[in-house]
């Protein structure tokens, strides 16, 4: 959506709701919004020096909400290595971090689409993934440089071993076999991580008529009004092992 369907879409319901909300769009196929009741400030759109592909695109943004300064991020697909789009993944992982870094000292949380699975553990099949995208050492790498810098990756923090995925392909069934990646992260600074008490993936809004092929992931920080619940809920009824 562009910046201005989405305030004519959801403006009046987040409003009547208690929300307040920024989006950074161009009514293409990516763009990133963050609604919040704790407070929506300093709303920045963009990365330092971001790259572009050719022209810059509505990919990430941040704002200050009740203390945290939160980034909502959907990283560039890369399509093959072989694509010059993943050459434009790789640059535009590498201006997120010197973002970053640029940015003031404070309580941060980095969310969205990475379009990385940080480790093996994270996708149903290493070997189906061979050759492909998504599981690149050179990804990975640009990942574990966010952690490396003081980042904490909520859902491994919480669940170490357990087998979680956030994205299912529609094709095959692999939602009901449970053949998913861990692409969707929850990065956040080791004070916000430490008041973690729930940490889970909403499998539930994947089902149904319509869904993203995607799952929330949820964080509750302080208090967990439903409990210290996951990893994944409902859990997969029948998952297929590799």
């Amino acid at each position: 959506m562009s910046d201005a369907e989405f305030t004519s879409v959801f403006g009046d319901e987040l409003t009547r709701r208690g929300y307040a909300a920024a989006h950074h769009g161009d009514g293409r196929w990516n763009g990133v919004a963050i609604v919040s009741r704790a407070g929506l400030d300093d709303v920045r759109r963009g990365l330092l020096d971001q790259p572009g592909f050719p022209e810059p695109e509505a990919r990430a943004m941040a704002a200050t909400c009740g203390g945290l300064r939160v980034w909502s991020v959907y990283v560039p697909n890369g399509r093959t290595p072989q694509d010059p789009h993943f050459t434009y993944k790789l640059a535009w992982l590498g201006a997120l971090p010197r973002t970053l870094a640029a940015e003031p000292a404070a309580s941060t949380v980095v969310c969205g689409d990475f379009n990385v699975a940080p480790a093996d553990a994270d996708v149903w099949d290493p070997a189906a993934f061979e050759g492909c995208t998504h599981v690149s050492p050179v990804e990975r790498e640009a990942v574990a440089t966010l952690v490396s810098a003081g980042l904490v990756d909520m859902v491994r923090r919480r669940w170490p071993d357990q087998r979680v995925f956030t994205y299912w392909d529609y094709r095959a069934g692999m939602f009901h076999q449970d053949l998913g990646m861990r692409i969707d992260l929850v990065l956040a600074s080791a004070d916000v991580a430490a008041r973690a008490k729930a940490v889970w993936v909403d499998r539930q809004a994947r089902k149904g008529s319509g869904p993203s092929d995607h799952a929330p992931v949820i964080v509750d920080l302080d208090e967990a009004p439903d409990g210290d619940l996951g990893p994944v809920v409902p859990p997969p009824s029948a998952p297929r092992r590799r």
